[in-house]
């Protein structure tokens, strides 16, 4: 019998409820403080172009921490895949040069998630050592080859991705939220969803249940894997680069997203929506501290700040999952 953490998935209201006001109460109060300035177009119109980078990359660590494991490459394969990516269009001149590297970046996010999951799922290695193993072992393949140099210049038609825009929303926003929305259908209207929270919640019901534990491991981070090298696109796109040691700070910031976001560090718990929402908070408290001149540190720390505070209301609020006997 799966657990009761099961029986909510995969939405918990009374969480997403404190999202929702706490987001609210954050750009209320940085509206109030830069004096209107936050809720300016191009203030919003920044905010959209930055938010998406981190969210992919979120969206990468939410699927493996659904299932109670982790994904500590991302941020490599992300680099590594924009690498790919770069090498061609700084090499290759003709018309295809933007479709193929695309597809070599995504070949190459693909073979590390592919890479993760069999020695995850199959030989048996955890999560967190195994991912640890990859990031590292990608991330020195990465600076072998460009010898840790940046690699820069790419085509214009490739540089729509990071900061063009389309219909008027900025072009990493939309793919972001195809992403986002992708994800959402899977985990909620297919039976790999289903899985997914089932697995999390109580792996040894799961296995007895019939579903291939080891095919969903495996899977999950092959799909970690493809949503960090999109990431990875939309990064070097954002800075016309590609380098080794790009974004190394973001591999906590997506846990504490996930987290804030819902997501049970444990698995079998959390939502899409509720991940977008905290990634909402953090990118506007960032952009509020930035307009009226206050550290990046300071937003750092409000970050922790409202990571601890979210949780203390979860743990209080009936039906949260929180408030346990």
């Amino acid at each position: 019998m799966l657990s009761s953490r099961a029986a909510h998935w995969p939405l918990r209201y009374g969480e997403l409820l404190i999202l929702i006001v706490v987001f609210a109460v954050v750009s209320i109060l940085l509206a109030t403080v830069t004096g209107g300035r936050l809720i300016e177009p191009r203030s919003i119109e920044a905010m959209a172009f930055q938010m998406p980078l981190l969210g992919m990359l979120t969206l990468a660590q939410m699927l493996p921490m659904l299932t109670g494991g982790i994904d500590l490459a991302i941020i490599s394969t992300a680099n590594f895949a924009g690498i790919a990516a770069a090498l061609i269009m700084t090499r290759v001149a003709a018309w295809y040069a933007v479709p193929a590297a695309v597809a070599a970046a995504l070949t190459a996010a693909l073979a590390v998630g592919t890479f993760n999951g069999f020695v995850i799922a199959v030989v048996g290695v955890s999560p967190i050592i195994a991912t640890l193993a990859t990031g590292i072992m990608v991330k020195g393949i990465a600076l072998a080859v460009t010898r840790g140099y940046v690699t820069a210049g790419f085509p214009a038609a490739f540089l729509f991705l990071g900061g063009g825009s389309l219909a008027g929303i900025p072009m990493p926003f939309v793919v972001f939220a195809a992403g986002a929305a992708l994800v959402a259908i899977v985990l909620t209207r297919t039976p790999f969803g289903v899985s997914e929270y089932m697995l999390g919640s109580n792996p040894t019901a799961t296995r007895f249940s019939g579903i291939n534990t080891r095919a969903m491991v495996f899977w999950t981070y092959v799909i970690s894997g493809l949503l960090s090298g999109v990431a990875g696109l939309i990064l070097i796109a954002r800075f016309n680069a590609a380098q080794a040691d790009y974004g190394s700070s973001f591999l906590l910031l997506t846990v504490l997203i996930s987290v804030l976001g819902g997501i049970d560090p444990a698995g079998g718990a959390g939502t899409v929506l509720g991940l977008v929402i905290a990634v909402a908070i953090l990118q506007v408290v960032a952009t509020g501290f930035n307009l009226v001149g206050l550290s990046q540190h300071l937003a750092n720390a409000l970050w922790g700040i409202i990571l601890i505070l979210v949780i203390v209301f979860r743990r209080m609020l009936p039906g949260t999952g929180g408030m346990r006997s």
